[in-house]
């Protein structure tokens, strides 16, 4: 069956998963178990074929690996949406888990599809693995033509294009929809390109439901199949000899001739291909069931296996996705739930035997372990995966005054998204610090929040954890570069901005003329020592609560360096915005352009992370301006483990020193005599 695509039907949305009773590690236990029993079995199934051919040339063949060590093995795969972006990562693990040869994947995608996985599989950065786009609004042409009443739209009908789309010199492809997981390696299958015979061009396996039968319902009309006919969500195409035989046109030719008669498709390529074999059937190759086992609820897939050995693929071809009537669901679950929340970190590993890239290798041995940075340092060369946009995000207008609040956060902070969204109903960019397990956390949870769910103008990018410190400046500027609008808000997910800072930041963007001088506009900062607090709604609110002891200015009891310079006596009475001079440690809440610097990213877990990016702002010659009505209030919360280990840890701090000096020489080089004074107030301090 055709993939699923964003928006296209109710039922088509992601399910809700029940907790896991099993870990991870058990999960993958039993994936390890299962792979060594299929492996017992192809040795003995190389064993007898050894025997019936002995003493021919032939039984050298069967000593070999099915396909040549180091093939490329090339993949084809549909997917478009934000949705279908998730999917998609899970077949890959699977695939990646088991994969022994050099893979390169050729993906049809729409431009968010394309945003993506581009920037995911840049920063995965897997061995052995080639990835190619292909704009699919460049195929659209192509199939538009043909009514379709599947959910997945448009793009449930461009695996009938390959032919065009994919290079002219490639010869042979898997496809795959993106709901599939497979439970054995992938050389497997292209391997049985070679028992391809005469006229063979496709490689298919039977359908397992009656749909094709037409006895469903009454008055069912399926479109012609032969038999129970095939399903396409994994698919053996022989692309050279498709060419030799005019593909394009016989495809074209049938879905002309049925639509007199059918009107639309029902299960748009499947229904095409099918009608093709049925006039053509020499051009099938027919697969083994167990390479498409059918998980829907009018399936007869338990036909198909009869121990977990004989797996090799799963296709959820359901919208229902796990809750399928299949007297085995719960093990299928179990298969895909591992792969769903599978660390992805662990499938970098190289390809023993083939090329791969030492770039990174030989950059670590350059590391001095005596260094007192060397934890800093070596984590700073991690490749963080950023799956960007993890939930549905619509593109913003055009607006020169707009502004987004930038923050970035770990599952610990998950409970303030409500609130800030409460709070603040512009645009937000959030970078998540999370395990591919706790992505899933947070994606049920968004997905039953009807704030969250109302909300589209929130822009959810994940990275997923690497190391033990925290990457705080790499998730500011994660979050800071995938913001859409002209002026970002950079804040941290602990602050409630006060009601309406959103409009009234707006009008201090024009009225500061941001648009063509360089200022920092500056947010005062208070906190509150109490869980339960009355949100003051007015300033004059704020001032009644410091006077009564109920707020107070930000950290002015453990860091008050950090905020004096916002100068908060004056601010209390201002009614025009003012002027205020960088100082050592100031590390204020600011608006900016977007362009502005990104924050450092040596600067890891607590310590130096704002006050570095607050002083590059004043090189770079940036005013910084406070705004006399405008306020936002940090809500309690128990320590981070990195502030933890910063007070506990001398070595900590000492690494922290040594950054910073660092920090101070580069800043030297990059902007001359102006940095200076940094470097002065460090000594003199």
């Amino acid at each position: 069956m055709p993939l699923p695509v964003d928006g296209a039907s109710p039922g088509a949305s992601a399910p809700q998963f029940p907790a896991r009773a099993p870990s991870v590690q058990d999960l993958e236990m039993k994936l390890q178990e299962a792979e060594e029993e299929n492996r017992r079995l192809r040795l003995q199934l190389g064993e007898l074929r050894s025997e019936e051919h002995e003493g021919d040339n032939s039984s050298r063949c069967s000593q070999r690996s099915l396909t040549e060590k180091c093939e490329l093995i090339h993949v084809a795969i549909v997917c478009a949406g934000h949705n279908s972006s998730r999917d998609v990562v899970t077949l890959v693990k699977s695939i990646l888990f088991h994969r022994r040869n050099p893979l390169h994947f050729h993906l049809i995608t729409d431009s968010v599809a394309q945003r993506i996985l581009g920037n995911l599989f840049r920063t995965w950065m897997v061995p052995s693995l080639q990835i190619s786009f292909y704009n699919a609004s460049d195929l659209k042409p192509e199939v538009s033509w043909i009514p379709n009443k599947h959910y997945s739209g448009i793009y449930g009908l461009m695996k009938l294009t390959l032919t065009k789309a994919l290079p002219s010199d490639l010869s042979k492809v898997i496809v795959l929809d993106t709901d599939i997981t497979f439970a054995t390696d992938i050389a497997e299958l292209w391997a049985i390109f070679r028992k391809f015979t005469g006229e063979q061009v496709l490689g298919l396996v039977e359908n397992q439901s009656d749909w094709y039968l037409g006895n469903l319902w009454k008055n069912h009309k399926p479109w012609p199949a032969l038999g129970r006919g095939f399903n396409t969500g994994v698919i053996l195409l022989l692309l050279d000899k498709l060419r030799q035989i005019g593909w394009e046109e016989m495809w074209r030719l049938t879905a002309e001739r049925e639509l007199m008669n059918m009107l639309s498709t029902s299960l748009a390529d499947q229904d095409i291909f099918n009608a093709l074999i049925k006039s053509s059937p020499s051009l099938v190759y027919e697969l083994p069931c167990y390479w498409n086992v059918q998980l829907s609820d009018h399936t007869r897939s338990e036909q198909c296996y009869s121990e977990l050995a004989d797996l090799k693929v799963i296709h959820w071809n359901s919208p229902h996705k796990l809750r399928v009537k299949n007297k085995h669901v719960e093990l299928f679950r179990t298969l895909y739930l591992t792969f769903l929340e599978y660390d992805g970190s662990l499938l970098r590993r190289e390809l023993i035997g083939c090329p791969s890239d030492k770039e990174q290798e030989e950059a670590l041995e350059e590391l001095d372990e005596e260094d007192v940075c060397y934890d800093f340092r070596r984590e700073r060369l991690a490749s963080h995966r950023v799956h960007l946009s993890f939930l549905p995000q619509k593109t913003l207008a055009e607006d020169p005054t707009d502004v987004t609040l930038v923050a970035q956060l770990s599952m610990d902070r998950l409970q303030m998204l409500e609130l800030i969204c409460r709070h603040w109903e512009g645009p937000v960019s959030l970078a998540l610090y999370l395990s591919d397990a706790e992505a899933q956390q947070f994606l049920r949870y968004a997905q039953a929040s009807e704030v969250l769910q109302s909300r589209t103008n929130i822009g959810y990018h994940v990275v997923y954890k690497e190391g033990q410190l925290y990457p705080v400046n790499l998730l500011r500027n994660v979050a800071l570069r995938n913001a859409q609008t002209p002026y970002v808000f950079l804040s941290d997910i602990d602050f409630l901005p006060m009601y309406g800072l959103y409009d009234s930041l707006r009008k201090s963007i024009v009225q500061e003329n941001m648009a063509k001088t360089p200022k920092a506009l500056i947010v005062p900062a208070f906190e509150t020592l109490r869980y339960r607090l009355t949100f003051p709604k007015s300033k004059a609110e704020l001032l009644s609560m410091l006077d009564m002891g109920a707020l107070y200015t930000f950290r002015y009891h453990v860091w008050e360096k950090g905020h004096a310079p916002t100068n908060y006596a004056k601010w209390r009475i201002a009614t025009t915005s003012y002027r205020v001079d960088w100082a050592p440690n100031f590390e204020p809440y600011v608006v900016v352009r977007r362009d502005c610097p990104e924050y450092d990213e040596r600067f890891l877990g607590f310590g130096w992370n704002k006050v570095s990016h607050i002083m590059e702002l004043d090189a770079k010659g940036y005013e910084l301006v406070v705004l006399p009505n405008a306020f936002i209030i940090h809500m309690p919360h128990a320590p981070s483990f990195d502030i933890s280990k910063f007070r506990s840890s001398e070595n900590y701090r000492l690494c922290v020193q040594t950054l910073k000096e660092e920090f101070h020489q580069d800043l030297s080089r990059r902007y001359g005599s102006a940095a200076l004074k940094y470097i002065a107030a460090e000594r003199n301090r």
